[in-house]
């Protein structure tokens, strides 16, 4: 099992949609035209994905390691792009590393049960967290 993290603690995953590896987009495989997300990896380039977005509610960006950045700079080039979905980061993230997955626009963090154990709720709420989103801070310019 896993545990989603958001800005106010540990919620319940709500996505009930339809997840697809990024493959899947270009297979001629049916893609549904609603409630549709894709695992995106993180050395993927953001343009390959541009064309789905109006089909995307959610895309997911795994990280193999906290050491592995890649994903960050994803999620902050599918914001520049136009991506107004949901972005969650999947894998090994430190609660150090939340306030910035929130500042280039990921907005949910997926980690395994085991991890969640380790790094409990309230230290990923104890982080003092930007108060806007990504999303809002780009609307204001």
């Amino acid at each position: 099992m896993t545990q989603v993290i958001d800005r106010s603690g540990f919620v319940q995953d709500t996505w009930s949609g339809t997840l697809l590896p990024f493959e899947a987009f270009w297979t001629g495989q049916d893609i549904p035209e609603t409630g549709v997300g894709v695992i995106f990896e993180a050395d993927s380039d953001p343009f390959d994905l541009q064309p789905w977005f109006e089909r995307l509610e959610i895309v997911v960006i795994p990280f193999g390691s906290s050491a592995d950045g890649r994903g960050f700079s994803l999620a902050r080039q599918l914001r520049q792009l136009g991506f107004t979905g949901r972005i969650r980061a999947r894998g090994h993230l430190l609660v150090d590393q939340f306030r910035a997955a929130l500042r280039v626009g990921i907005d949910e963090l997926e980690i395994s049960d085991e991890h969640a154990a380790r790094m409990t709720e309230d230290q990923w709420t104890s982080v003092p967290l930007p108060q806007t989103s990504y999303q809002k801070m780009l609307n204001a310019a």
